[in-house]
C-alpha cells in the first residue's frame, strides 16, 4: 500500500496535472487526494466515456491527462476509446480499478468484467500494467506507461487492486449556487434554415483566436467542405463526445470555445451538460443543431421534438441559453453570446433536416487534424 502523494507527485512532475473520471471506493485516496490537491484540476464527470471525451479535449489544450474509473465503467469508454482516441491518437493515462478479480469476494455486478477486463483492454489496443503497490515500484510504472503512450500515441492503463492506496480524507469545497439563468427566444416560426447556412454564420462571426469542435457527421462534413481551419475540429465518432470534449479545451485555455453538437449526439450523453453548468467555463458556448433527425444514418427521428434544450440547460446551471429557428435569428443569438453573454451558454437552433447533395469528407486525416488543432490552441 502506498499514499496518494507517492503516485500523484512523481506524476505530476512528469505532467500529469490534470485528472477526470467517476468515482469507485478502490480510487477513493487518489481521487480524494486529488480533489484536494490545489495544484491539480480533477473534472467530476457524469460518466465514464464523458470523462475520456472531457481529457481528450484537455490533451487537445495542451495537457497530460489521467482519467480514473472503474473496470464496470470500462464498458462506457469502449466508444470514444477505440472512435475518438484511436482514430485523433490521443493518450490519456488511465487508472482502471479490478473490481471482480477472481480472488476477491466482490460484488455479483464485477464479476464478469473482473474476468474478461484484461482481454478487453488487449482487444481494443489498450496497453496495461499493474498500479504499483508499493513506493519504489512508482517511478518504472509511470515510465512504462510514458514509454507506451509515446510509442503508439494512445491510452495506457493501469491496474489497481484494492487497498493499492491509503486514504488521507478529503478536503473538497461544495458546488457553488448560482442564480437561475435567463433565456431568449428569437424564434420567428416559418421555414426552417438548413444547416450549411448557419455554418456559414459560423465561420463569418466567429474569432480567429476561437476553436471550434465539430460533432461528428455532417456537422464536421458540411463545415470542411465551407472552409477547412486550423481552428476546427471535426470530431469522428465517438457520438456525443464533442460538449464535453469542448469543455476539457475550455477548461484549459483561455480562448473562446465554441462547440457545434447536434440534437441526437446530446441526447446521448446529456448528462455532459450537468458536467458543463457545474464547471461553468466562461469561455464556453455551445451551439446545438437541432433537425429532429439522425441525419447521417437515413433520417430516422430523434426524440427532440418532445425536448426544451434551452430549459434543461438552464437547469444544468448555464446562465443564458437562446432559442431560434431562423438565420437571422441564430445571427443574434451567436453575436449575442460572442459579444456579452454570461457563459456557458446554450443556442438551440431548430433547422431543416438535410445536407448538401454532393458532400465530401475532411481530407486531412484525424492524426493531423488533432495535432494542427493542438498547435493552434497551444501556440
Amino acid at each position: 500500500m502506498i499514499s496518494a502523494g507517492a503516485f500523484l507527485e512523481p506524476a505530476q512532475e512528469r505532467g500529469f496535472s490534470f485528472y477526470t473520471g467517476v468515482p469507485c471506493s478502490f480510487l477513493t485516496p487518489l481521487i480524494n487526494r486529488v480533489i484536494s490537491d490545489p495544484a491539480l484540476a480533477y473534472v467530476g464527470a457524469a460518466s465514464e466515456g464523458e470523462a475520456v471525451a472531457v481529457a481528450a479535449g484537455a490533451w487537445l489544450a495542451g495537457k497530460r491527462t489521467v482519467v480514473m474509473c472503474q473496470n464496470s465503467g470500462l464498458g462506457n469508454t469502449v466508444n470514444p476509446l477505440t472512435s475518438l482516441n484511436h482514430p485523433f491518437r490521443i493518450p490519456t493515462l488511465l487508472i482502471v480499478t479490478w473490481r471482480g478479480q477472481p480472488e476477491l469476494n466482490d460484488e455479483p455486478q464485477h464479476a464478469l468484467m473482473g474476468e474478461v477486463m484484461g482481454s478487453l483492454l488487449d482487444t481494443i489496443a489498450i496497453g496495461h500494467a499493474s498500479f504499483p503497490k508499493n513506493e519504489e515500484a512508482v517511478p518504472a510504472a509511470l515510465e512504462r506507461a510514458e514509454q507506451a503512450m509515446a510509442a503508439d500515441e494512445l491510452p495506457f492503463a493501469l491496474v489497481m487492486e484494492k487497498g493499492s492506496v491509503r486514504d488521507d480524507g478529503l478536503d473538497q469545497p461544495g458546488q457553488p449556487l448560482r442564480p437561475r439563468g435567463d433565456i431568449e427566444d428569437w424564434r420567428q416560426g416559418g421555414e426552417r434554415p438548413a444547416r450549411i447556412d448557419l455554418l456559414r454564420r459560423v465561420q463569418a462571426l466567429v474569432a480567429e483566436d476561437a476553436a471550434v469542435v465539430a460533432t461528428t457527421g455532417k456537422t464536421g462534413r458540411e463545415l470542411f467542405t465551407l472552409e477547412d481551419r486550423a481552428q476546427q475540429l471535426y470530431q469522428v465518432g465517438s457520438m456525443g463526445c464533442a460538449s464535453a470534449m469542448g469543455l476539457g479545451i475550455a477548461l484549459n485555455t483561455t480562448r473562446p470555445v465554441l462547440v457545434l453538437d447536434g440534437d441526437g449526439a446530446a441526447l446521448m450523453k446529456l448528462g455532459a451538460m450537468a458536467t458543463i453548468g457545474a464547471y461553468a467555463p466562461a469561455n464556453m458556448i455551445h451551439v446545438l443543431l437541432d433537425n429532429g433527425v439522425h441525419d447521417s444514418t437515413g433520417g430516422q427521428a430523434t426524440v427532440s421534438p418532445n425536448v426544451d434544450f434551452a430549459d434543461v440547460a438552464i437547469a444544468c446551471g448555464y446562465p443564458r441559453a437562446h432559442r431560434c429557428d431562423t438565420e437571422a435569428g441564430f445571427a443574434q443569438a451567436l453575436a449575442a453570446a460572442i459579444a456579452h453573454d454570461p457563459r456557458p451558454v446554450l443556442i438551440h437552433a431548430q433547422i431543416a433536416p438535410g445536407s448538401l447533395a454532393q458532400l465530401g469528407r475532411p481530407t486531412i486525416s484525424p492524426r493531423d487534424v488533432a495535432r494542427r488543432f493542438r498547435a493552434f490552441i497551444t501556440g
